[in-house]
């Protein structure tokens, strides 16, 4: 096996500002009780904040290249944007509009129609998201659409971004293998599902004889390295709520009397707290390294996939220390913790579960599983 590659882990001045601006805006614009007030259907929060961040900061088109009216930045920018959604909870379709189906679409881009979605793209114009279920893996089975006559029918149940999207990007079954159609939203029913995260809710789609518009023949590695790339990058989202998990659960703790004393000062909360912190220090580096890796196209599967195994774990265990340390006041509606929880447990599922993303990394790594040490 060759060595890892050498890859730059060290933020740049840009980076450095990039998550400072969206840090400030969401800081101001993306308050928790307005993330808590989805979970009773008001979802004025997450039509408000989309355009504030897709125009006004331009993240739309992140990772779409300049020449199509993108910003060119690379999959680095997008996980720190990731990362601070993450510590805000917040309800955006960047990570299925502006990774995971710009990804698809960049491959696609030789193709009019996909030249046109991605400059629209970023323009901020439009959304888009892949029509698959939130728990498709890389590796997993894709959808049964299928094509008639230039008409696609068919259903896919629990499609993240669907809701807020325009345009859909849709696997279709052909007799070739996996071709990639583009089709108008508007097209299909979309019916809206109530979900654990409702910052990022779900939908079943069905298409019933609607127009789709080829934009790659062969589209299945399109669509699976596109899968991969918001696995790997949704673990920086995840380093984000663990990250805001831990410094809550501290801030709470240092404050937080019992029996004459700070809680935070009991040997055994201090023990508890010092592992949390090694944890999410450690997730953060994973994360951070796949989303070079991803940048720099070297070493991409193997980085993707550890961070998304190990980085889905520690959200889970973060939040599920949030909500016991913090005891009482964690238990409530208006205190925060429970959405970082419904976050990293939806998180858990996405594009992959832990234990998938581990048995393929066996595989990439030669590693035979039970094989007795050499």
């Amino acid at each position: 096996m060759s060595s890892a590659p050498d890859l730059d882990l060290l933020p740049s001045d840009v980076e450095t500002a990039l998550r400072k601006t969206v840090r400030a805006l969401l800081a101001d614009r993306c308050p928790t009780a307005a993330v808590t007030a989805m979970y009773d259907g008001d979802r004025s929060l997450a039509e408000a904040l989309w355009p504030a961040l897709a125009a006004d900061l331009g993240l739309a088109g992140l990772l779409v290249p300049e020449a199509f009216g993108g910003g060119g930045a690379s999959a680095v920018e997008a996980a720190a944007v990731l990362d601070e959604l993450g510590r805000a909870c917040a309800p955006t379709p960047f990570l299925t509009s502006s990774v995971v189906a710009t990804s698809v679409l960049l491959s696609c881009a030789d193709v009019d129609v996909a030249r046109e979605a991605l400059g629209s793209i970023a323009a901020g114009d439009r959304t888009a998201a892949l029509v698959v279920p939130l728990s498709t893996g890389p590796d997993a089975s894709l959808p049964s659409i299928t094509e008639t006559d230039g008409l696609l029918s068919g259903a896919v149940r629990s499609v993240a971004g669907v809701i807020e999207a325009d345009l859909m990007v849709v696997p279709v079954r052909t007799p070739a293998g996996v071709a990639v159609h583009l089709v108008e939203s508007a097209a299909a029913a979309i019916e809206p599902v109530v979900s654990l995260d409702m910052a990022r809710q779900l939908a079943d789609v069905t298409l019933d004889g609607a127009v789709g518009r080829l934009a790659l023949a062969d589209g299945e590695a399109a669509i699976r390295s596109g899968l991969l790339a918001g696995a790997g990058l949704l673990a920086s989202e995840q380093a984000g709520v663990a990250r805001w998990c831990l410094e809550q659960t501290v801030a709470y703790l240092k404050v937080r009397r019992q029996f004459g004393r700070v809680v935070g000062g009991f040997q055994a909360i201090k023990h508890r707290l010092a592992d949390l912190y090694a944890e999410v220090e450690a997730a953060s580096a994973a994360a951070r390294y796949a989303a070079a890796a991803l940048a720099a196209s070297e070493d991409v599967e193997i980085a993707a996939r550890v961070a998304a195994s190990y980085c889905s774990d520690v959200a889970v265990h973060a939040a599920e220390e949030a909500v016991q340390l913090c005891g009482g006041i964690a238990m409530t509606w208006e205190y925060p913790a429970h959405l970082y929880l419904k976050r990293a447990k939806a998180d858990q599922l996405a594009w992959g579960t832990p234990s998938a993303h581990r048995a393929a990394l066996a595989d990439v790594v030669n590693l035979v599983v039970g094989a007795p040490p050499a």
